[in-house]
C-alpha cells in the first residue's frame, strides 16, 4: 500500500486544503443562505429590463453591462440575489437609465421608499429620545468631550450597514 493512499485527506499541507476538506463555516452558511423577498423582486425587475433590452436593441449582457457602466459581476449577482447589502443605488439609477426602465420601479423591487413617500411615524417614545439626545448637545453644562462621543455614535448608526434578517 502506497504513502499516499493512508493519507487524511482532510489535513491541511503547505497551507492548501485538500479537496475533501469542508469549506470554512462562513462559505457554508453562505451557500446555503436563500435570498430574500427584496433580492428576488430586485432579480426579477434586472432579469425583465435585460431580455427587453435584448429584444429591443440586441444587446448581449455583457453589452448591457457595458452601455450600463456597470460590471458584469454586479448584474449577475443583482440577477442571483446574492447581495446583502442594498446595491448601490447610482449604479441602479444608470443601468435604469441606460435601459430605459421606470428607476421608481427598481426602488421599490428593493424596498427603498420614494422621494413622494409619507414617512411612517415616529413612535413617542423615540421623539422623547431625540428630545434628550438635542438637549443634552445643546446644553452648555454637557462637556464637549461627552458631545463629541454623542455625535460620533450618531454617524455610526446612521451610516452602519443594515443587515438583513435571516
Amino acid at each position: 500500500m502506497s504513502t499516499m493512499s493512508t493519507i487524511d485527506h482532510t489535513t491541511r499541507k503547505a497551507g492548501t486544503r485538500s479537496e475533501s476538506c469542508p469549506p470554512p463555516a462562513g462559505l457554508a452558511a453562505q451557500a446555503r443562505r436563500q435570498p430574500g423577498p427584496q433580492q428576488v423582486a430586485f432579480a426579477r425587475f434586472v432579469r425583465h429590463a435585460i431580455d427587453t433590452s435584448r429584444r429591443q436593441r440586441g444587446w448581449t449582457l455583457t453589452q448591457t453591462a457595458a452601455h450600463a457602466g456597470v460590471g458584469r459581476s454586479t448584474i449577475f449577482r443583482w440577477l442571483n440575489g446574492e447581495w446583502t447589502d442594498y446595491p448601490q443605488l447610482e449604479k441602479v439609477r444608470r443601468f435604469c437609465r441606460t435601459l430605459h426602465a421606470p428607476v421608481g420601479e427598481a426602488m421599490r423591487a428593493l424596498g427603498v421608499p420614494s422621494p413622494d413617500a409619507t414617512p411612517p411615524p415616529v413612535p413617542a417614545a423615540v421623539q422623547a429620545d431625540i428630545r434628550v439626545i438635542l438637549a443634552r448637545l445643546s446644553d452648555p453644562a454637557v462637556a464637549a468631550e461627552e458631545k463629541h462621543h454623542i455625535r460620533m455614535l450618531l454617524r455610526y448608526l446612521a451610516h452602519r450597514r443594515i443587515q438583513q434578517p435571516d
